[in-house]
């Protein structure tokens, strides 16, 4: 009998190999794939796996046109840049032919089971899912592995679904959306513009958006604070008025009390308590590293994923605080505690293990924490990662802090002043969480009556500022509280504003293109903002989960909400399209034009699927710099031209924008015509571009005409 595991990825199936038999051997498909074979319970089992997802959504009709027919095509054929899938999914194909059972082992989220669901339907045949089992385990530990493997349960249809689901949405609100507005710069401005729009990916542009125009719009106040430094240890006191917005009471108080002494008016002693902290989930835990190291969420995410990947921790795709009694937390203790640094602090667990919980739960995974499996060969994210995982799992089932509380009024003419000490009693849970500051402040020596001699008062004049700007942490937890996206997807929702050049900064700022994009969408088509409308959707596409609705009825809802906005683009087209053409040339103005005056910008060529830059002023200025892929402009110009200098390539190099710049030559810098263009007649002219000559139409963008000059004269002979 033989039987066929589906694993996510090669990390995941070596573990399931190894666990089920130490002697499991390991197979190569074309030299490049890894397999497992072994026999178990007299099974011939092998055991495969793919890099994610080997499938994707593609429209049955032509590419890069609104479409609402979609199907799933192997992801190689779909994109060049996932060629490399392609040997996984033929190794799947060749040991998953006519299997008697196949098990579905990839990880237990929605996304997870739709990649296995598509790898058996498509790779394996469809009548494999009447012989699958699912496998749900949380971590990649032998015991887990095994337990799941003997209770196995069937796969979540609904899981299925939702994913699917979500795909198909995104689909429809991400490309066909983006495809209109690049079509309405394209009919109204005849330039290619390429734009990306998203299902939750707008509605979060949209929340930056408006916190740039609340801090622009920010109108400072001005306020007043009073202070005065005692003689005694230089203790500073400040008004209990706190800010004073009024300068008329700020100076009467200043005049009052200013060379005279202060009298400890009351001294208030109290106690609290510091409970410990919540488990980790996976939004705590990019919370707490961007804090404590400074990681973007997204790199957090990937060191968590490894560290699971390996067997050193839990699944990190969670939202759960609760830590269940089931995953054995002595078993944990008794690993962990075989490193020396670790163990300093588990010996000082209480006897009864009680962890202090969380408010939040995740059906399919607990949250993250150590298995108990001490790592090596860790990197230094991984390390810093996994270390706060360790920490914050001991720290939870550890006793509250114990702070005593000193606040001390002074009277000074009348006028209250105050200063505020702290200082631990009973460190509890904060000895064993290295990662949080403990305070631990001196109490003076003072008692109510004593007179205090004033040795400054100051009066500070300062503004009100305005909110903050968000940063990747601060901005995932705004989504997770207003229920935009998933867990999985937030922060590589945060990462793409920032490949789409819509963002910028580790305190976010939006730059002009970015703003631009919501202001159109908002003046003409709303729904695309709206945070309602995708969260109304993500609550849908949880119904799938609970049996509420279904993926057809979600589907549906979602292509009306999609055409109702693409009717409306269709409606504003001009206006839409010129907007986003003005926003992206403000956007992409890189210098001035030496030859006209006009303003050099950075453009895309869809026939090249290069960048190059070129004259605002085209086509009157034929003006044009090619620059290769990767490059960056500097703010440093050029001694000899005045043009920017640019970066490229690996090792980075510099150069002037113009190639031709220094070089000795009588080629005339302006494009000279040489003839008519045989597809349209307008003026052939001859360029120089960093790679040589060529010949281009005028007619540009509107006839896309070129060769090259040995073409030219081939076809003129």
């Amino acid at each position: 009998m033989h039987e066929v595991i589906i694993c996510e990825k090669p990390s995941s199936a070596e573990k399931i190999a190894k666990a089920l038999s130490p002697s499991a051997k390991r197979k190569i498909y074309n030299k490049k794939v890894k397999y497992w074979e072994l026999k178990k319970d007299s099974k011939d089992i092998t055991i495969v796996s793919g890099v994610g997802h080997l499938y994707s959504l593609v429209p049955n009709k032509q590419k890069y046109k609104i479409s609402f027919d979609l199907h799933w095509i192997p992801a190689h054929k779909a994109n060049k840049s996932s060629a490399y899938t392609k040997n996984y999914l033929n190794a799947i194909k060749k040991v998953g032919k006519n299997a008697d059972s196949y098990i579905h082992a990839c990880d237990y989220d929605v996304e997870g089971t739709l990649i296995g669901y598509n790898v058996l339907k498509y790779a394996c045949g469809e009548d494999s899912l009447s012989k699958a089992s699912r496998m749900k385990f949380s971590t990649l530990t032998k015991k887990d592995i095994l337990d799941a493997y003997e209770n196995r349960i069937g796969i979540d249809m609904h899981q299925v679904d939702n994913g699917i689901a979500r795909h198909v949405l995104d689909y429809y609100f991400g490309m066909n959306i983006s495809i209109a507005l690049s079509d309405s710069v394209k009919k109204t401005k005849h330039r290619f513009l390429k734009l990306s729009v998203g299902r939750v990916q707008t509605p979060t542009l949209s929340i930056l958006v408006d916190r740039e125009k609340e801090i622009r719009d920010f109108i400072p106040e001005p306020y007043w604070n009073l202070k005065a430094i005692l003689d005694f240890e230089d203790i500073e006191i400040k008004h209990v008025d706190g800010n004073i917005f009024d300068s008329t009471r700020a100076d009467e108080i200043y005049s009052k009390c200013n060379g005279k002494d202060a009298t400890v008016d009351k001294i208030t002693l109290s106690k609290s308590k510091t409970k410990p902290p919540v488990p980790f989930n996976l939004s705590g835990l990019q919370a707490e590293a961007y804090n404590v190291f400074g990681f973007s969420p997204k790199r957090t995410q990937v060191a968590a994923q490894n560290l699971y990947s390996a067997g050193y921790t839990s699944y990190p795709r969670t939202s759960s605080q609760k830590l269940p009694e089931s995953i054995e937390f002595e078993n944990i203790f008794k690993q962990l505690a075989k490193n020396y640094e670790y163990k300093s602090h588990i010996d000082k667990l209480p006897n009864k293990l009680v962890p202090h919980n969380g408010k939040k739960d995740d059906p399919a995974h607990p949250p993250i924490h150590p298995t108990g499996i001490l790592p090596s060969n860790l990197n230094k994210d991984e390390q810093k990662i996994y270390n706060l995982i360790v920490y914050r799992f001991i720290a939870v089932f550890f006793e509250s802090a114990e702070f005593e509380s000193m606040r001390t009024t002074l009277d000074i003419e009348g006028e209250k002043f105050k200063f505020n000490r702290r200082r631990v009693i009973h460190k509890g849970w904060m000895e064993h969480y290295p990662f949080k500051k403990i305070d631990n402040e001196k109490f003076p020596d003072v008692k109510e009556g004593d007179l205090m001699s004033v040795k400054e008062l100051i009066k500070e004049e300062k503004e009100t500022k305005p909110p903050a700007r968000y940063n990747q942490a601060s901005l995932i937890k705004e989504l997770e509280k207003k229920n935009l996206g998933t867990k999985a997807t937030r922060a590589d929702i945060v990462d793409k504003l920032y490949d789409r050049k819509y963002i910028s900064g580790t305190k976010i700022e939006v730059n002009e293109l970015g703003e631009n994009l919501i202001d159109t969408l908002n003046t003409y088509c709303n729904k695309l903002t709206s945070e309602k409308l995708t969260r109304d959707l993500e609550v849908q596409l949880e119904g799938i989960n609970q049996d509420k609705t279904t993926k057809e009825s979600v589907v549906k809802e979602g292509e009306k909400d999609v055409k109702e906005i693409l009717e409306d683009i269709d409606k504003n087209l001009s206006g839409i399209g010129s907007k986003l053409y003005e926003a992206y040339q403000a956007t992409n103005i890189v210098g001035d034009c030496p030859n006209c005056g006009g303003k050099l910008i950075k453009r895309y060529s869809p026939k090249t699927k290069s960048s190059f830059v070129g004259c605002s002023n085209y086509p009157d200025c034929t003006t044009i710099y090619s620059i290769p892929k990767g490059t960056n402009f500097l703010k440093k110009r050029c001694e000899k031209c005045g043009l920017l200098i640019i970066s490229f390539g690996k090792p980075r190099q510099r150069a002037c924008l113009d190639p031709n710049c220094g070089k000795d030559n009588t080629k005339p810098h302006k494009p000279t015509e040489v003839g008519e263009c045989p597809e349209c007649g307008e003026q052939l002219l001859k360029r120089s571009g960093r790679y040589g000559e060529f010949i281009g139409c005028s007619g540009f963008p509107k006839c896309r005409f070129t060769c090259s000059v040995e073409e030219l004269k081939s076809k003129l002979k």
